[in-house]
């Protein structure tokens, strides 16, 4: 079939039709074999091409290998961007028709696992011309409708933005499959693996996660939730509606600024930075409070209420800086962590007034 030809599942004629399908859910919930059944099925059905990205073949062995440990959340962070950038050079060579090229800054084991998954699948050429440091697009790839699915935890619902993000830049089809299971069957899954998580990281993304909420988030109105183990045959009419509805109706560039200003906010608010400063707002202006009831002066209220504000702006800009002052020793960048350490400041802050305050006394 040629480059933009019709497949079959795939109604009208036009330019060639790309998605990105987001699987996500807890840890051992089902996701890779769920994703490698679903794949095959496509092909056999539909005919489309069908690339299955799971984040942990490709991520943990590059940082194991290069650091000797697993990454801290922020690391992982900066590895799944990196990751969805690789992502981006691959759809850049499909939309484009043309080698896929690497990325001048990458981290070379990583691209290494990813190139591997791409020819795995026969979506780049065995035969790519690496010391160029580009790759032939096979014959597959560019054909018919492409999906790409990517398999990963994605948790928060900002992490799932960021791949939605893409398909606007491109105009792609988007759509979020999230396979429900339950915490007690994840757990015990995971302990049958060779190289099982932590139960207390299962157990903290289970408090963590963010459901897909079409009624709250308009961009995942794409969004459908597959009970898991038993989710194969049962679901499977649904799930390839889904995915072809995300096909035929890709994500428009340019939209409603109503909407646009929707997601705007909802992804505002559920960032660290936002959070933070609401909260130490909350903190200082308690403190103050406190300190009136101690009866500390006026002019050491003003004082006090200086270098609290100074302290909170230091924190925020440290956050936004990337954690170079304050929070360099943390070991995570969750909220919890960062108001506990400012918390600590303030008290050593407000010791010295309450402490002037007593022994006038």
């Amino acid at each position: 079939m040629k480059p933009g030809g019709e497949a079959r599942g795939a109604r009208g004629e036009g330019p060639r039709k790309l998605g990105l399908c987001v699987l996500c859910g807890l840890p051992a919930a089902g996701k890779s074999t769920f994703a490698r059944t679903l794949s095959h099925r496509l092909r056999q059905e539909q005919g489309w091409t069908v690339g299955v990205v799971a984040y942990d073949d490709v991520m943990p062995d590059a940082f194991l290998e290069e650091a000797g440990a697993r990454p801290l959340p922020s690391q992982w962070k900066l590895l799944r961007q990196e990751l969805l950038e690789y992502v981006e050079h691959f759809l850049l060579a499909v939309i484009n028709g043309r080698q896929m090229s690497a990325p001048t800054n990458r981290t070379e084991a990583m691209w290494e696992d990813f190139i591997t998954c791409l020819k795995d699948q026969d979506l780049l050429s065995s035969a790519a011309l690496e010391a160029q440091s580009s790759y032939l697009l096979t014959k597959t790839a560019i054909s018919g409708p492409l999906f790409l699915i990517l398999d990963d935890n994605f948790y928060y619902q900002s992490m799932r933005y960021e791949v939605y993000q893409l398909a606007r830049k491109y105009s792609l089809g988007f759509c979020q499959l999230f396979l429900d299971c339950s915490l007690e069957t994840c757990l015990r899954r995971n302990g049958q693996r060779l190289r099982a998580l932590p139960a207390e990281t299962i157990h903290m993304m289970a408090r963590k996660i963010e459901e897909p909420n079409p009624e709250k988030n308009a961009w995942e109105h794409n969004s459908l939730t597959v009970q898991s183990p038993a989710c194969s045959s049962e679901a499977s009419p649904e799930v390839t509606d889904l995915l072809l509805t995300a096909l035929e109706n890709p994500v428009k560039y340019v939209e409603d600024n109503m909407e646009q200003k929707e997601t705007d906010r909802i992804v505002c608010s559920t960032s660290i930075l936002h959070q933070a400063d609401q909260t130490l707002r909350r903190i200082v202006s308690q403190t103050m409070k406190e300190a009136k009831d101690e009866q500390v002066p006026p002019y050491n209220l003003k004082l006090l209420a200086e270098e609290l504000n100074k302290l909170k702006a230091e924190f925020l800009e440290d956050l936004r800086q990337g954690n170079k002052k304050y929070l360099c020793f943390q070991q995570t960048n969750e909220l919890s962590d960062v108001i506990s350490f400012f918390h600590y400041k303030k008290d050593s802050i407000v010791q010295k007034y309450i402490l002037k305050q007593h022994l006038k006394f």
